[in-house]
């Protein structure tokens, strides 16, 4: 259930892409765990698609369920696709990385000619489970080894995002859902979290340490989201969506390479 309820973004995100889009190179950015990605592979079986994740540690779990997809570690700010793909799509995975002014445009940029960039981005800064991921962080043996550990998310408004891309786009759609998601009191709150937001205190603490951080950072979340009279916690989460589409201008299209 709680894996269904954490796709409803990603459903949102593939359902608007356009019908005829018929990728032969697709990457994903941030793809945390692999399954956008896998699901890409598998809806698209001509397609090379690529994931790229700033985490060592997910990546490794990524790699665990057998796939044709491709993994590849490297910074987001700074990497961008050196052929022209027909989709470039992130959902959950830019939230973090700076300079959208910049990265934006470029990621539309690396199209191919009528290829697509599909964006979904969480909108966490003003919910409690972030605050209270940096107050746990701060509050305990393990404060100075994650010191640092999370950088400020950049927050931009959508029609920031329309005059970026808009310039050079064949079309821009932009939208924003709220989900009010209904977890039964029996799963633990933390599985509901996005991976990505745990990355760092997987990849700095081990053993009993992290055990006791997921620990108090569990009851800080209970206290935050009580349980309602049928023993389900609901958790507010915002997105934001953006599908833009390259110019349909003829461009030279290279092996996909690391």
């Amino acid at each position: 259930m709680i894996d269904a309820l954490r796709r409803r973004p990603v459903i949102d995100l593939t359902a608007a892409l356009p019908p005829s889009l018929t990728p032969t190179a697709i990457v994903d950015l941030g793809c945390g765990s692999g399954q956008l990605s896998r699901m890409l592979a598998a809806h698209w079986p001509q397609a090379d698609v690529l994931a790229v994740d700033n985490s060592a540690a997910m990546l490794r779990w990524a790699a665990e369920t057998p796939s044709r997809v491709r993994y590849l570690q490297a910074d987001l700010a700074g990497w961008r696709p050196h052929w022209p793909a027909d989709l470039v799509i992130s959902a959950g995975g830019l939230h973090r990385v700076a300079d959208h002014d910049r990265l934006f445009p470029e990621l539309l940029q690396s199209l191919a000619g009528g290829g697509v960039l599909a964006i979904a981005m969480p909108r966490p800064q003003d919910q409690p489970t972030h605050s209270l991921l940096l107050e746990t962080a701060l509050d305990g043996p393990w404060a100075d080894r994650l010191a640092g550990a999370w950088t400020a998310m950049p927050w931009h408004a959508a029609k920031d995002y329309y005059d970026w891309l808009a310039p050079q786009a064949a079309s821009v759609e932009l939208w924003e859902t709220g989900y009010f998601h209904s977890v039964d009191g029996d799963v633990p709150l933390l599985q509901w979290l996005h991976q990505a937001a745990l990355a760092p205190v997987m990849e700095r603490l081990s053993g009993a340490e992290l055990d006791g951080f997921l620990a108090a950072y569990r009851r800080r979340l209970e206290e935050a989201y009580p349980r309602h009279a049928n023993g389900s916690m609901l958790i507010p989460t915002g997105w934001l969506f953006i599908v833009a589409r390259a110019r349909n201008t003829a461009t030279a299209r290279q092996t996909p390479s690391m």
